[in-house]
């Protein structure tokens, strides 16, 4: 479909305009007049404001208003109850001796009720506005009296400020020229039909927007086109060819997020989707700061403001350009400082250069590490072998007696064998002269023909092995056997090193003085400027702005899906790659004017997870695209940004969780993803780790759809977490009425200091979508008698899935269901099951030699140990011990070590070469390790996942506290 199909399409069916709040106390929500513009004052409607601010600071719900309209007036023909502020901004409380004090968090903003937005620009243009002081300042009243003109509405009398607060008229309306504090909940985005009207008059072709539409749909919806994660094929040196080159990153990145990253350099659409803690965000940075550092820019577009705070935290973590937070005050208030500061210097072409180059010596050491170490476990690997020939080797040397001698070079004699006939005459000659000489150097037999034979073929191949395997073994034993500890740790001491430079190299490069010529300076300046002004204002001047040199020289940018219609100029392809974050959660309606303003996208998504929720109907949709001759691709209901991309692009699939301990994630992994997630949390410790709580709780009736005695229960449990010592808490529930319970209690059982010291969070299982929590306290809100629909609304197996999916370490259950069946049922009964690894396959050979000695020796062994896709032939208590090298060979062998050790394993390479075929030394040496060895395994960094802690867990769940 061509793109002004598709916006005309996507406009007939997006929202004409934003929805209008008219009162912000409707639900009973609290509005606390203030004394002065800067403080308030300690009191029971101002504690009860902090605490719900600090349940919500993610979600930023308190504001301070100033001048309100309030009483009663006439809207589209009805009597509605006003209150609105003229001017409002976020903001935060912080508690100081005596009061709290107001501190700004956000945009001050003129109300959306001023529909000219070019004259809501002029009025925050105003001198002085919401600063200390500024309701008694001369010429406020006239400026809120031109606000109110504005809006259409006529008052009746302008109140000042009076304690406890003024009077509001029953009838008419009147403007109180007062501030308050007051909480905003759902914020209602912009209409975009108009815009999408206004962005099918551009030229589209070549962006990303164009690319989604007009894909052929072969990838898969839901599958994956990419090899399975921990194949074993470690693809960093392998993939030539353009957009191929081995990725560098300051990142640790595992195999299919080394994929993503390539793609994402030169595919149109580039899908990534995984379970939770699958690290698609770790692979949304790296994406991100190579396409920057290639010379490109990127735009990160995601669902919610925190979701963008979390990525940019993610970003700064590592080195690389200052992103650009463009909605949010806390992120733009560094950058407009470091741009006052002069950061438009530039780093010199110089400094880039000797960085390269710093980059270019680590990737060379690194890259000799793996070559010494894939040498090492190539030579044990054929020396393993020799015993399997022991009997073939009598007739062998017989038939083949040159492949034993000393001076003969087996490589060489591989390479004549190995000579292609071609198809001319002069390459077959040459390859029958490579074939005789062959024949030659291993002294053939007389019996041994020279001309092609299988069975001919099979002896030499036999004869060559067997050859190499006795070198290897003689090798080994006159060298001592291999001992690679020393080996392992100067090639993880090189990658780090590497990241490092690649980190250092990328910062510089990013603020290189290429990007900062004369127009990007200029730039730069204006967007100084924009950073200080108003929502309004910044919008009409970032509109303006030269893009091209904005964007070279500050490449970065982060925002909402809604920041990025509202606030950046509508320039088609103005970013080389857009990263739409959670897109299963966005619509195609706003998803559309983020893809046009792009030339290639990364999508990132997990449809098992939400979805967003479409209120058009469907029988507009079909009227829509009949009139069209569109497709079912726009059926704006159905299809998300993630799946439209996923019909056009092939899915790279992220297997690998790294966030919680399998207890929290084998359910999920089992029944949500059909056994499609290797977990790379799993321990001895781990295995064991009861992390699943279920709490029954006694209860008859819902009272106004709230189950009071999960409110009374959650309140306990939290008590408990934090006597645990647990910070990061989470409260959910998949019911709103519930949440708001949930709510209440906690800001009436805690000071919003000591929320701010648990970190407690609580809402709906909505609104915890893309959060993680240490602990998590779940109150299904379901009694025995509830409707068949309550309890489908909450078996919906995304909403399922997340609700059980946001701990790391610890979930609570409150249920009052005295027999759950169906979802529920089997997830209760999961939680409340025993808590045992399903054995590996018993050990042979060498492997059970070395088992059966550390039985003796008292230390437990669990053969074939299964960690995420890979196997630890022995685990040996906190240890896992490899008694081979990986069957897939030397390349699969690095990168199970490299991802194990990241995991925080200590691992050996117990090779029997190494203790000259003796178990009982090498169970000694392994015995040893694993008494020095304490329990501290750290998740994969590739993840961004969370550390385990050494306690030992409690076998009796009867006497377990929260948090063990």
């Amino acid at each position: 479909m061509l793109p002004p199909t598709v916006l005309a399409v996507l406009a007939e069916l997006a929202p004409a305009a934003a929805e209008r709040t008219l009162d912000v106390t409707r639900g009973s929500q609290p509005l606390v007049w203030l004394e002065t513009a800067e403080k308030a004052p300690r009191q029971a409607a101002v504690d009860r404001l902090a605490a719900l601010d600090a349940l919500h600071r993610d979600e930023r719900i308190l504001h301070r208003g100033w001048g309100f309209l309030a009483g009663r007036a006439e809207v589209d023909g009805k009597p509605r109850k006003i209150r609105v502020p003229l001017l409002s901004q976020p903001v935060r409380l912080e508690r100081s001796l005596l009061a709290y004090r107001v501190v700004p968090a956000g945009d001050v903003e003129v109300t959306p009720l001023v529909a000219d937005r070019e004259l809501a620009a002029a009025l925050e243009d105003a001198p002085g506005l919401a600063a200390p002081g500024w309701l008694e300042a001369l010429g406020s009243r006239a400026w809120l009296r031109s606000v109110t003109d504005a809006t259409g509405f006529t008052v009746d009398a302008v109140l000042g400020p009076s304690a406890p607060g003024p009077r509001i008229p029953g009838d008419g309306l009147v403007l109180v020229a007062a501030a308050a504090l007051f909480v905003v909940r759902d914020v209602f985005g912009v209409g975009l039909a108009d815009s999408l009207r206004s962005w099918a008059a551009r030229d589209l072709s070549g962006t990303a927007l164009a690319a989604v539409y007009g894909g052929t749909g072969t990838g898969p919806a839901t599958g994956d086109a990419e090899a399975p994660a921990g194949s074993g094929v470690d693809d960093t040196e392998t993939d030539t060819g353009a957009g191929d080159d081995p990725v560098l990153s300051p990142l640790p990145l595992t195999a299919p997020q080394r994929r993503v990253v390539r793609r994402a350099r030169t595919a149109p659409i580039t899908v990534v989707s995984g379970p939770p803690g699958s690290g698609k965000s770790h692979t949304v940075v790296a994406a991100a700061l190579e396409v920057v550092d290639r010379g490109g820019s990127v735009l990160v577009a995601t669902q919610s403001p925190h979701a963008a705070e979390v990525l940019a935290g993610l970003l700064a973590r590592y080195p690389g350009p200052p992103p650009v937070l463009f909605g949010d005050p806390a992120g733009r208030a560094g950058l407009e400082a470091e741009l006052t500061a002069g950061a438009d210097r530039g780093v010199p072409a110089s400094l880039i250069r000797s960085g390269r180059a710093r980059v270019q010596a680590a990737a060379l050491s690194v890259r000799a590490q793996r070559t010494a170490l894939t040498r090492a476990l190539d030579l044990e690997q054929r020396a393993a072998a020799l015993p399997g020939y022991q009997p073939l080797l009598p007739g062998l040397a017989t038939a083949v007696p040159g492949a034993f001698d000393d001076g003969v070079d087996l490589d060489e004699v591989r390479a004549l064998l190995a000579a292609e006939p071609g198809d001319g005459w002069w390459a077959r000659r040459r390859a029958r002269a490579a074939r005789r000489r062959a024949f030659r150097l291993l002294r053939a037999a007389p019996g041994v023909p020279e001309a092609p034979d299988p069975a001919v073929e099979r002896t030499v191949r036999e004869a060559l092995a067997a050859a190499t395997a006795q070198w290897a073994a003689a090798h080994l034993a006159a060298t001592g056997g291999t001992d690679l500890a020393a080996a392992w740790s100067a090639l993880h001491d090189a990658e780090r090193e590497l990241r490092e430079a690649v980190g250092r190299a990328m910062h510089d490069a990013a603020r290189g003085a290429d990007r900062w010529d004369r127009d990007a300076r200029r730039a730069a300046g204006a967007l100084a400027a924009a950073l200080r002004a108003g929502r309004n204002r910044r919008r009409e001047l970032l509109a303006r702005m030269a893009a091209a040199p904005l964007v070279r020289a500050l490449p970065l940018w982060i925002g909402t899906v809604a920041d990025v219609e509202d606030l950046l100029p509508p320039e088609p392809g103005l970013f080389d790659l857009v990263v739409i974050d959670e897109a299963s959660h966005v619509d195609q309606i706003r998803a559309a004017p983020v893809l046009a303003r792009a030339r290639r996208a990364l999508i990132v998504g997990d449809p098992r997870q939400l979805r967003f929720v479409s209120f058009v109907s469907d029988v507009d949709v079909t009227q829509v695209l009949d009139r069209h001759g569109a497709d079912e691709r726009l059926d704006v209901r159905r299809m998300s940004c993630y799946d439209l991309a996923a019909g056009a692009a092939p899915v790279t699939w992220l297997a690998e969780h790294h966030r919680s301990v399998p207890h929290l994630i084998d359910f999920p992994a089992r029944r949500f993803y059909g056994g499609r997630v290797s977990v790379l949390t799993r321990t001895p410790q781990a295995d064991a780790t009861d992390a699943v709580d279920v709490r029954h709780v006694a209860a008859a009736a819902l009272v106004k759809g709230v189950n009071e005695a999960e409110v009374a229960a959650a309140l306990a449990v939290v008590e408990e977490l934090a006597a645990a010592g647990h910070r990061g808490i989470g409260v959910i529930s998949p019911f709103r009425a519930q949440a708001e319970a949930l709510e209440a209690a906690l800001v009436t059982a805690f000071p919003a200091e000591r929320i701010e010291e648990l970190r407690l969070r609580v809402g709906t299982v909505h609104a915890f979508q893309g959060s993680e929590a240490d602990a998590v306290v779940v109150s299904l809100g379901l009694v025995d008698g509830d409707s068949p629909s309550r309890r489908r609304f909450v078996t919906d197996p995304r909403l399922f899935n997340v609700m059980v999916t946001r701990a790391r370490r610890r979930l609570v259950v409150l249920t009052s269901l005295t027999a759950p069946g169906g979802l529920i049922g089997d997830y209760l009964a999961h939680a409340e099951g025993p808590r045992a690894a399903e054995p590996g396959p018993e050990p042979a050979g060498w492997a059970a030699e070395v088992a059966a000695e550390l039985d003796r020796l008292e230390v437990p062994v669990r053969p074939g140990y299964r960690v995420g896709p890979w196997t630890i032939d022995l685990c040996a208590g906190p240890v896992g011990v490899f008694c081979a090298v990986h069957p897939d060979g030397p390349a699969a062998h690095l990168e199970r070590q490299g991802a194990l050790h990241r995991a925080g394993w200590r691992l050996i390479d117990a090779f029997p070469s190494r203790w000259q075929g003796d178990p009982r030394r090498a169970a000694l040496e392994i015995a040893g390790v694993v008494a020095g060895r304490i329990w501290d395994i750290g998740f994969s960094e590739a993840a961004g996942g969370g550390t385990m802690s050494g306690k030992a867990p409690r076998a009796d769940r009867a006497r377990r506290t929260p948090g063990t």
